[in-house]
């Protein structure tokens, strides 16, 4: 594996060529809090972490997309950490500042991927429009991206961490567990489930051993959606210059990272919706002594970075919260923003895409996704921002020229 020349110390080192349950040092792919740390820092200290993808390897570089279809979503994510922060106590504020982050850099390594799951297996937020696994892969390029199954799309990129967050106390880690099986229980069957409920198989859980290892393995949380910690947010102006507040639950808070993105539009609409990559992160961590209090924080606060793409002409598309059938539903922005998305992924068709790779183009590239509206009844305004720039042909109405289709991967 080439890594980076670190200008910092690295306190988490990976293997690319070794799975998450062997390696050198073990982080882990669940919440709990008797993960032991894998390294400690003061605060006011700058370190690396090494982070493989979040599928730990399982996806390839190359054309079809049968990994994606048969991915084991008992491993996801795989987590660098946890780092302890010494004097950290519950109640206080962790900040943690993003200083850098990218791919490893070598020609095999500088890649990334986009992936439509399956609805048997994973899903997506279109998932019923779109059930068949696709896979798109990406050069990475310095701040470029581009593809060779999405034909003239070329975009800088956002990178970011698509999960990063401080280990729950117990009590939260109960919580989550009772409110998730709460809710899979209104609907026991459906496919994707509501919830994923603590699943001992693969869990790798850091150091722990014996009964321990295996009592946090029936507990531990997984790692897909956010939570009060931070967690899996996909908050992709999270970069180079950002600024996370995460509260604090554990004594040393343990805080853990990985899932990271090259770019990824708001909302990572196809699950795997980001362009994937393993890579490095630099961070710097402080501490404010009763911090959660005194900020009545209950939930992370982010503050953006200055960097991000100057795109400046956008197609707007438009979604409003009446479904499919007709229906009209109250205020309903998961609604609304399903339909913008659709609208888009309709209108790129005509500009020579297939469905599926207006979908990823829409999932990857740093593609703006707003409430617009949330007050006059009965209908949600949602907007999706879709940058012209990142197109190499003409996609304004009218004037677009259509160049051959290609196709992303399809599993077969």
């Amino acid at each position: 594996m080439t890594t980076v020349a670190p200008a910092h110390e690295i306190l988490f080192r990976v293997d690319l060529s070794k799975p998450w349950s062997q390696q050198q040092v073990l982080g882990h792919n669940r919440w709990h809090p008797d993960i032991p740390a894998a390294a400690s820092v003061s605060p006011d200290t700058t370190f690396r972490m090494e982070c493989k993808d979040w599928t730990d390897g399982q996806i390839k570089n190359n054309d079809s997309a049968n990994d994606v279809r048969d991915v084991d979503l008992t491993i996801p994510h795989v987590l660098s950490g946890p780092i302890e922060v010494n004097g950290a106590e519950p109640g206080d504020v962790l900040v943690v500042d993003i200083l850098d982050l990218g791919p490893f850099p070598g020609r095999d390594t500088e890649w990334g991927y986009t992936g439509i799951f399956a609805k048997t297996n994973g899903g997506g937020f279109l998932t019923d429009r779109f059930p068949d696994a696709h896979k798109a892969i990406w050069d990475l390029k310095g701040v470029y991206a581009t593809s060779r199954h999405l034909p003239d799309v070329r975009f800088v990129g956002i990178p970011h961490p698509g999960l990063i967050g401080t280990a729950p106390s117990q009590d939260l880690l109960n919580k989550w567990n009772q409110r998730e099986k709460d809710l899979v229980n209104t609907n026991p069957s459906r496919i994707p489930p509501l919830a994923l409920l603590p699943e001992e198989r693969n869990a790798v859980m850091g150091s722990l051993k014996g009964g321990d290892q295996q009592r946090a393995a029936r507990e531990g949380a997984r790692t897909v959606p956010p939570r009060e910690h931070g967690g899996n947010c996909d908050i992709k102006n999270l970069t180079r210059g950002s600024r996370a507040y995460f509260p604090v639950y554990v004594r040393g808070a343990k805080l853990s990272m990985g899932d990271l993105h090259f770019s990824q539009g708001d909302g990572e609409i196809t699950f795997c919706g980001a362009i994937e990559m393993a890579g490095f992160i630099d961070l710097h961590v402080d501490l404010i002594k009763g911090g959660v209090s005194k900020y009545k924080m209950t939930n992370p606060i982010f503050r953006s970075s200055p960097l991000e793409p100057r795109y400046t002409n956008f197609l707007v598309f438009e979604g409003i919260s009446v479904d499919e059938q007709g229906k009209q539903h109250y205020m309903d922005a998961h609604i609304a923003y399903k339909n913008a998305c659709m609208n888009a992924i309709e209108y790129l068709q005509t500009c020579g895409y297939t469905a599926e790779q207006a979908y990823m183009i829409l999932g990857a590239a740093p593609v703006e996704g707003r409430v617009s509206g949330i007050v006059d009844i009965p209908n949600a305004c949602c907007t999706v921002y879709l940058p012209t720039e990142i197109f190499q042909r003409d996609i304004e109405p009218m004037r677009y020229s259509v160049s051959r289709q290609t196709q992303v991967a399809t599993a077969r």
